[in-house]
């Protein structure tokens, strides 16, 4: 495998994350396996409940790593001699030695089917389905989450700062703010995949394949005698890599003193490749640089702006004219401003009994967005023309429903909407089989372009960062019925005494 494919857990990580995850996994593993019910065959889904930053949709990133984390997935000898040293509230071991064995001699088994990296995904929608073994597709659940929900939105984050930029290139600078290093190295993975072009992450670079940029920091500047000697350092340094940091001392002063070292450059066979705002009053400054840059003849000069840039910052500078070519975006983008986690969830759908007939699982709420949705989930697309129009959550076991109707997840006694559509396709497609990953791996670059493509096909209406028109997700009818039934069902047996 060259530096290039892997997905960054073998490149980082050398030894288990099997005990990558919370206590009680291991606890209810051990329940299964006591009752004997270990190998007993469930489904759970990977979904979440709201679109990130108040938006209307989000991208699917961190399958790659997670598929990585799950053929890893293996108790090592240190990892069974440290869950032997874990004692119960008596003081004695907590898991019988059997279990560990039992844990030892295991090897991950499960059929998963997730929606691809880079593609739209909204509310209740499940990202991932892992169906085997209960204690296999229990003991997964946070790793998969842990994976799953910071990397789709960081993507998220990013594809919206993309969007704001209006086409102008974006560099993740986020690494020194990043929560730690497995922070910055996801987050430029995940970033990459919602839409910049580059980051300053060179550990990245060397994993995943991103483009790496950078040049200098003011320290640079503050080290010379002046800020024009700096500059002639750099150039003399790197002539071929040439963006000059200008505001260490005075924007308009810093600017010019790039432009008499772009005509020494060019002299010696080099071009400016640009200037970097990092402070003040960007919209201002950027306009009055590419004026300056201009008329001294360096029309193809960058400028370049950063600054605890986000979505709705950028979208503000744009606005008042601002001429900045390309934005670096750093602690909002990796940190996922204002917006800490996606809050996704792994919820059982359903299970065999002691018969092996399929039983569908739920689990209710007093907030109905939190009524889980049962059975053998799958997503099915639907388009109309060059827009999507819908999606429907129906149960591969049973099918689709005719006619085709999309009932409302959150609101069951609103009627149903029949979407107008031309061709459709299911979002959820085999990635392991029997443990073993299978079809193409799926590169960051495609990734990225499903990404921005798909985009293309969201109504602005739903893209907008303000008020989005919620994206038409519904429940197939016999989904619907289904989850009525059982719901009234659970709620009279827990009246019961």
């Amino acid at each position: 495998m060259s530096a290039h494919e892997t997905d960054g857990l073998d490149g980082v990580y050398g030894g288990s994350l099997a005990l990558l995850t919370d206590l009680y996994q291991l606890t209810m593993a051990c329940g299964y396996w006591k009752a004997g019910v270990a190998e007993r065959e469930a489904v759970f889904h990977l979904t979440f409940r709201r679109p990130p930053f108040g938006g209307g949709y989000a991208i699917a990133a961190g399958l790659g790593p997670a598929l990585e984390y799950l053929e890893r997935f293996r108790f090592t000898p240190d990892d069974l001699a440290y869950l032997a040293t874990l004692l119960d509230n008596e003081d004695a071991p907590l898991f019988p030695q059997g279990f560990l064995d039992y844990l030892g001699a295991m090897r991950w088994s499960c059929a998963v089917d997730a929606i691809a990296e880079g593609s739209l995904v909204f509310p209740h929608e499940p990202l991932l389905r892992v169906r085997g073994p209960i204690l296999q597709a229990q003991l997964v659940e946070t790793p998969l989450l842990t994976i799953l929900n910071f990397q789709t939105l960081i993507a998220t984050k990013a594809a919206r700062v993309a969007q704001a930029a209006r086409g102008g290139a974006v560099l993740e600078f986020g690494l020194r703010r990043a929560q730690g290093l497995d922070g910055g190295l996801a987050a430029s993975r995940a970033a990459y995949i919602g839409g910049t072009s580059a980051t300053s992450n060179v550990l990245a670079g060397k994993l995943f394949g991103i483009p790496v940029r950078g040049t200098h920091a003011h320290s640079w500047v503050m080290f010379h005698g002046s800020e024009l000697e700096a500059f002639r350092a750099y150039a003399d340094a790197l002539p071929g890599n040439c963006t000059f940091l200008v505001d260490t001392y005075d924007s308009i002063e810093g600017i010019e003193h790039a432009i008499t070292v772009g005509h020494e450059l060019r002299a010696k066979g080099h071009e400016l490749a640009g200037i970097r705002l990092d402070s003040g009053d960007l919209a201002h400054i950027s306009s009055e640089g590419r004026k300056l840059l201009d008329a001294a003849g360096f029309p193809n000069a960058k400028i370049v702006a950063s600054n605890d840039l986000d979505e709705q910052l950028i979208t503000n500078i744009i606005d008042q004219g601002a001429r900045i070519d390309t934005w670096g975006v750093g602690t909002k983008l990796v940190t996922a401003y204002d917006q800490p986690a996606l809050g996704g969830v792994y919820k059982l759908g359903a299970s065999r009994d002691e018969h092996g007939v399929w039983r569908d699982a739920i689990k209710l709420s007093e907030q109905p967005i939190k009524i889980s949705n049962p059975g053998i989930l799958q997503v099915r697309r639907l388009r109309r023309g060059d827009e999507y129009v819908g999606d429907v959550i129906f149960d591969a076991e049973r099918g689709l429903s005719t006619p085709l109707e999309l009932h409302d997840i959150e609101d069951p006694l609103r009627p149903p909407s029949t979407p107008t559509f031309e061709t459709s396709e299911d979002l959820l497609q085999p990635v392991m089989h029997d443990g073993q990953r299978v079809g193409p791996r799926v590169t960051l670059a495609r990734a990225r372009a499903r990404a921005a493509a798909e985009l293309a096909l969201l109504t602005p209406r739903t893209r907008r960062f303000l008020n989005p028109q919620p994206y038409p997700v519904g429940l197939d009818r016999s989904v619907h019925t289904r989850k009525q039934e059982l719901i009234t069902k659970a709620r009279k047996i827990a009246k019961q005494p």
